[in-house]
This record gives C-alpha cells, sequence and structure tokens, in this order.
C-alpha cells in the first residue's frame, strides 16, 4: 500500500456536480394538513412494526408495515385533494 499523500487542492467530488441546483426560492418545510396527516400515520404504523418486531410478531410486523403504507396514501390523497402545501383548500401557503 502506498502513503503517497493527496494534495490539499484535489476534492473528493467532481468539480460542476452541484451546478443545476437553484437556491433561489425556499423549498418550504411541508407544513400542511396532508404532510402531517402522512407523517403521523406513518409513524404510528412504524411504531407498530417495532414493537412486533421485538416481541417477534410476523403479522402485527406485516400490519405495521402496511399501516406506513396506508399512511404514505393517505397524504398523497389528500394532497391531490388539495390539503397540501400551496393547495386549494388551503387559505394560506403553508407557513
Amino acid at each position: 500500500m502506498s502513503k503517497a499523500t493527496v494534495p490539499a487542492s484535489t476534492s473528493a467530488a467532481p468539480k460542476g456536480v452541484f451546478d443545476d441546483v437553484d437556491h433561489s426560492e425556499a423549498p418550504g418545510h411541508g407544513n400542511s394538513p396532508a404532510a402531517w396527516t402522512c407523517v403521523i400515520v406513518m409513524l404510528i404504523g412504524a411504531l407498530i412494526a417495532s414493537i412486533a418486531f421485538v416481541i417477534a410478531n410476523t403479522p402485527v410486523f406485516i400490519a405495521g408495515a402496511a399501516v406506513m403504507v396506508i399512511g404514505l396514501l393517505a397524504g398523497w390523497a389528500m394532497r391531490k385533494a388539495g390539503y397540501g402545501v400551496g393547495g386549494s383548500k388551503l387559505k394560506n401557503s403553508g407557513h
């Protein structure tokens, strides 16, 4: 194995990797009823799956994973219904 040193001017990432990123507008934080519903339901599913994993109960673990998928679908459906950030059912932009 060689013990050659690398000069400090050499960077690990190639130049121009992040040139296409636009930082001119704020990305937002997802503060909307759709996002909150999605996260809360998925956290409940993760709790169920975690407890099932510890007690080695496969059917309950699968049920917890299914609850997480349901949370994802609920958030997507609510966003499509206008409850996402900037949605038609909200009077503000979500912030």
